[in-house]
């Protein structure tokens, strides 16, 4: 398993009862989580007065209940900066178990810069969301493209981007549906020396585009891997979609990429650390391919 075990501001507390303890910089919230299915004592004193709770409903969806919780505050990773808030469906805008890839690539990058600083290293970066990976790539060295559907998770990125230093880096920030992002680059003839991608299950595009990943993530990865240079660096993948296991996206990034490049994939769960248990909640997966 790959584990984010470097975070300052950022830790499980525990876990139990379907829900998990987080202490979010000087916040501790409670939020549901299905990963966790055994019901341990909650003896620790931040389960009974946590700053906000979320309730999942039965008939889906839920609602947070808000006891002293601001309705934006910051952390810190490595000297990047994330704006937080709780919004719709559980989130807080970040998933910290993320950072465990952050540090992978952001050593790839380093290295290429080193071999060949005269060179631009360009990271396409798809379904990004609020540019967690995107101010990695970038406080690394890279020139990276933002895409993601929705305008509001664009502007968050910006801020995210501000306040890590980072408003001058080589980003190029847009909204727009993914698939057709990589159809018309593959036509205008532009490449990437590394690609990100975080699909969701399910979405929809500006225009009403439909995305369902067991249906689509095979064709699109196979179409994106048309997009790397030739002199490629890295390409991940990410899921939090139960059917996609490790095992079946190193299948799928095997017999797109190293067939054309050679490499090697790897694949594995991500992890983050219960401070309370010394065990480690399995949070999502992802696949790696490296030249």
């Amino acid at each position: 398993m790959w584990i984010a075990k470097d975070w300052k501001d950022y830790e499980v507390l525990d876990t139990g009862g379907g829900e998990k303890l987080e202490r979010w910089g000087k916040f501790v919230l409670v939020r549901p989580d299905p990963q966790v299915l055994w019901n341990t004592p909650r003896k620790l004193p931040g389960w009974s007065k946590p700053n906000a709770h979320y309730h999942r409903s039965s008939k889906g969806g839920g609602e947070w209940e808000f006891f002293d919780l601001p309705k934006v505050w910051q952390i810190g990773y490595k000297g990047l900066t994330f704006r937080l808030q709780p919004f719709s469906f559980k989130h807080t805008g970040l998933f910290p178990e993320q950072a465990a890839n952050w540090d992978w690539f952001s050593e790839l990058i380093r290295a290429r810069k080193a071999e060949k600083p005269d060179r631009p290293v360009r990271v396409l970066n798809l379904f990004a969301y609020t540019g967690g990976a995107t101010l990695a790539a970038a406080q690394a060295g890279a020139a990276v493209t933002h895409v993601d559907a929705s305008k509001g998770m664009v502007t968050w990125a910006k801020d995210n981007a501000a306040a890590s230093g980072l408003s001058e880096a080589p980003i190029r920030w847009l909204v727009d549906d993914c698939r057709k992002f990589v159809e018309r680059e593959l036509r205008r003839g532009n490449r990437y020396d590394a690609v990100i991608m975080d699909p969701p299950s399910y979405g929809r595009g500006p225009k009403g585009e439909t995305w369902v990943i067991e249906d689509n993530i095979y064709d699109f990865v196979k179409e994106t891997a048309q997009l790397l240079s030739d002199d490629p660096l890295f390409f991940l993948i990410n899921s939090y979609t139960t059917g996609l296991q490790p095992a079946m996206m190193a299948y799928i990034l095997g017999l797109t990429l190293t067939p054309a490049h050679g490499g090697r994939v790897t694949a594995d769960e991500l992890g983050l650390p219960v401070t309370n248990t010394g065990l480690t909640l399995p949070c999502g997966a992802a696949a790696r391919w490296q030249a």
